[in-house]
């Protein structure tokens, strides 16, 4: 076992690794924002580390029952949702041409490929296997993924717990293969109309439902701004990683989390 530095040893730099936290950014050409495309993306995956630290632990008290506490954790979440969103107006102080001086060095490197963020959506229930095969090269990075992608999601975690309580979550909803996408269910959004329509005595899973509603909002928000910044620095060319650009990313737009939350608001 290593021994702890004794607490009058312990700096700010050290307590921080700033040495190799500071030497990680490696521009690939001379171009000034190329520094700055590369900390924006450095940060966004700092904060989608902290993002899977809290979601783990958020399901594990709402599988446990436990469901106030993790209100913390989800509300924590939503905060680091929007300053992830705000980075993205830092990034659009870069023009297109400053931009496409260094485009070239970026090969098929692309956002497209961020584990970390697959395996937050894949935590929140959009669940896709495509993405697996990004991440051969990293068989840690893909392992975390897979596990993910089998492991029930933080809302059928909810589902369950909603079960548990006594409201009418249909068997097959419990039991389906949680390594595929969801499917909306009408008797899913019935229990939930039932719990926003007596909101006293189902206090507890209508907290929760709304701290759902926040992730999934601070998502949609974060793709919209992600949307608009990228065609305003590349327009509708096609993305580093092969993708459809603006095409792709305006058609994630579509994708909710938790859609049954969305849809019981029209019959409320």
């Amino acid at each position: 076992m290593t021994d702890q530095p004794h607490p009058s040893d312990i700096t700010y730099s050290g307590y921080l690794s700033l040495d190799e936290l500071l030497a990680a950014q490696h521009p690939l050409s001379d171009e000034h924002d190329e520094m700055l495309f590369v900390i924006i993306h450095q940060t966004k995956e700092l904060w989608l580390k902290q993002i899977l630290h809290e979601v783990t632990l958020a399901q594990a008290l709402v599988r446990g029952g436990d469901l106030v506490p993790a209100y913390k954790c989800l509300a924590r979440v939503s905060r680091i949702q929007a300053v992830m969103t705000m980075s993205w107006d830092i990034l659009a102080t870069m023009t297109p041409a400053d931009y496409l001086r260094f485009r070239g060095v970026l090969g098929s490197s692309s956002g497209f490929q961020s584990d970390q963020f697959r395996r937050f959506e894949f935590m929140l229930g959009l669940k896709d296997d495509r993405f697996l095969r990004f991440h051969v090269e990293r068989p840690a990075a893909q392992a975390a993924l897979q596990a993910a992608l089998v492991a029930p999601s933080l809302y059928d975690d909810t589902l369950s717990q909603l079960a548990v309580a006594g409201l009418p979550i249909p068997v097959a909803v419990l039991n389906r293969d949680v390594s595929k996408p969801y499917t909306p269910s009408e008797e899913v959004e019935a229990a939930w109309l039932e719990v926003y329509r007596d909101t006293a005595r189902w206090w507890p899973f209508y907290q929760l439902a709304e701290k759902l509603v926040d992730l999934d909002d601070a998502l949609l928000t974060w793709r919209h701004k992600h949307v608009v910044t990228v065609e305003r620095i590349i327009g509708r060319r096609r993305g580093t990683g092969g993708t459809e650009g603006v095409a792709y990313l305006t058609e994630t737009l579509q994708r909710r989390c938790f859609p049954e939350l969305w849809s019981l608001r029209t019959k409320l």
